[in-house]
């Protein structure tokens, strides 16, 4: 059973890290948080616990956490209950973190596993001991949010949910429906792995140091990719063609993959989609269609 805790947003809560704990591991560590990092660490223990309950983390879980920091979610996630893989780049970080756990959670201690590596050279589960993570939770650094969050989804298919922080316009456009203004290359790629929603809004005031641009969670659940006999690699392809120009229409903007406009052309219409359209019209399942039709026209070309 949760243990709820009443607290006003900035308090230190047991266990936990507040902000004098979290200037003061930065200070023992001789840590200054790099912007080229995109590190702003949390030290508000209700925003860690509520990413917790917005991931519904349960007890014996195991939990994949990209850029864990100084650990803060960390030991939200310990104090869940939950077994957490930590993949941290920074090796001076890496090394604190199992002596934060054993400092404020040593019951704790032996949940926890550290991996020190580039979470985007992720390629599969042996690089996590073996260990095969159902969630995936963490405060993403701005700078490479997406790219993280689709090699996790590429190379872990044991994870079913991924609850992350990231800046609000990454929120918005990884969950962003076709037609919409900030639909994109990252909405569809995304949508192709999983069922996207935005989580709800994070103040500024809970990070140290305070961030110049907002922050939201975002919440992803796995689903079946779209059925189609085109690979993940071709249908992304078609993805990142319609959105690299978007003005261009998909006749103009695929013509390159198809080897000609005319091409492109006959590919959109066996699709069933208008060669005049761009390509912020389209969900995943019609990307698939004309990545399908492309290899057609591409086997057929002399």
């Amino acid at each position: 059973m949760e243990r709820r805790v009443s607290q006003q947003p900035g308090q230190h809560a047991e266990g936990l890290l507040g902000p004098s704990q979290v200037r003061s591991l930065c200070r023992d560590l001789g840590v200054r948080p790099a912007k080229a990092l995109g590190q702003n660490f949390v030290h508000d223990a209700g925003t860690v616990r509520r990413i917790v309950r917005t991931a519904d983390v349960r007890e014996g879980e195991v939990v994949l956490e990209v850029g864990p920091g100084l650990g803060s979610l960390t030991l939200a996630l310990l104090e869940a209950g939950a077994q957490v893989i930590a993949v941290e780049v920074d090796p001076v970080l890496a090394g604190a973190l199992p002596q934060t756990v054993d400092s404020h959670m040593p019951w704790a201690s032996h949940k926890l596993e550290v991996v020190t590596m580039d979470a985007l050279t992720l390629s599969g589960p042996e690089q996590l001991g073996g260990l095969l993570p159902s969630r995936m939770v963490a405060n993403l650094p701005y700078n490479v949010a997406v790219p993280v969050l689709l090699t996790a989804l590429a190379c872990l298919p044991s994870l079913e949910t991924l609850t992350v922080m990231v800046q609000a316009e990454v929120a918005d456009r990884l969950a962003a429906l076709p037609g919409s203004r900030t639909y994109g290359a990252p909405s569809a790629k995304a949508a192709w792995y999983a069922s996207v929603r935005r989580a709800g809004a994070v103040a500024r005031g809970v990070f140290w140091p305070v961030p110049r641009v907002d922050s939201a969670l975002v919440h992803l659940r796995r689903r079946e990719p779209p059925g189609t006999c085109a690979s993940r690699e071709e249908v992304f392809a078609v993805i990142d063609a319609a959105f690299a120009q978007r003005r261009k229409t998909l006749r103009q903007a695929l013509a390159p993959l198809a080897g000609s406009a005319a091409g492109a052309e006959s590919a959109l219409r066996s699709a069933g989609i208008a060669p005049g359209d761009r390509g912020e019209r389209l969900d995943v399942t019609a990307f698939a269609a004309v990545a399908e039709q492309l290899r057609r026209v591409g086997e057929e070309r002399p």
